[in-house]
C-alpha cells in the first residue's frame, strides 16, 4: 500500500496542502509543513476520505540547538482502513508556541504535556498543559541539549535535621590540558 499510495497520493497532495518539503525514507512518508497550517492540514488527513488517518499514535520533540528553529514536532498518524502511517513534521522555537489539536484528536492532550515537560514547547488552546514526568518545582526541561546531566539541584538526606535537603548543584573543575600524543610515538624501533 505504501507504494501505491506514494505514486498516486503525492502529486495530489502537494497541490492540494501547502507542504513546505516531503521526505521518504524506507517508505515512509513525512509532510513538513508550516506552523500555522497545521491543524488544516491534521484536519485533511483525518477526514479525507481517500486517506482518513483517524489514530494519532504519538506526539515527538527533536531538539537541534544550532538552528533557527531549534525544535522539530513530529506528528505520526495512522490510517487502519488503508493500513498506512504518515509523519507531520513543525518546526519552532522556545518562543513560538504550537495549536494544540486536542479537538481534532483527543490523544494528544497527553502527548502535548509531555513535551511541554520535557522540551518546554508551549501548545496554545490546550485545555490542562501539565507537567507529568518531572517532580514538583522541578526547574528546566530535561530533553533540551542545553540542560546539564546533573540537573540543577541536589537531593540529599540530612541526618542532623532528619529530613530530605535540596542544594544546588555547583559544577567547578580545574582546567586540563590534554596531550593526545600516542605512546606509540615515543618508541624506537631498531
Amino acid at each position: 500500500m505504501n507504494n501505491l499510495f506514494i505514486a498516486e497520493n503525492l502529486k495530489i497532495i502537494t497541490k492540494i496542502l501547502p507542504i513546505l518539503k516531503i521526505q521518504i525514507h524506507q517508505n515512509e512518508i513525512s509532510f513538513i509543513i508550516k506552523r500555522n497550517h497545521l491543524i488544516p492540514v491534521l484536519l485533511f488527513f483525518k477526514n479525507h476520505i481517500k486517506y482518513q488517518f483517524k489514530i494519532l499514535t504519538c506526539i515527538s520533540g527533536v531538539d537541534y540547538p544550532s538552528h533557527k528553529y531549534r525544535f522539530k514536532i513530529v506528528y505520526e498518524l495512522l490510517s487502519a482502513r488503508f493500513n498506512i502511517r504518515i509523519r507531520v513534521k513543525v518546526m519552532t522555537n522556545e518562543l513560538i508556541p504550537i495549536e494544540s489539536c486536542c479537538n481534532i484528536f483527543p490523544a494528544a492532550g497527553w502527548y502535548e504535556s509531555e513535551t511541554w515537560d520535557m522540551y518546554g514547547i508551549f501548545f496554545t488552546n490546550h485545555v490542562n498543559l501539565t507537567r507529568l514526568l518531572t517532580d514538583y518545582g522541578f526547574e528546566g526541561y530535561p530533553l533540551r541539549k542545553d540542560f546539564p546531566l546533573s540537573g540543577f539541584v541536589e537531593s540529599s538526606y540530612d541526618y542532623t535535621r532528619k529530613r530530605v535537603a535540596n542544594e544546588r548543584v555547583e559544577l567547578s573543575q580545574e582546567y586540563r590540558a590534554f596531550k593526545f600524543t600516542s605512546p606509540w610515538e615515543t618508541l624506537e624501533l631498531n
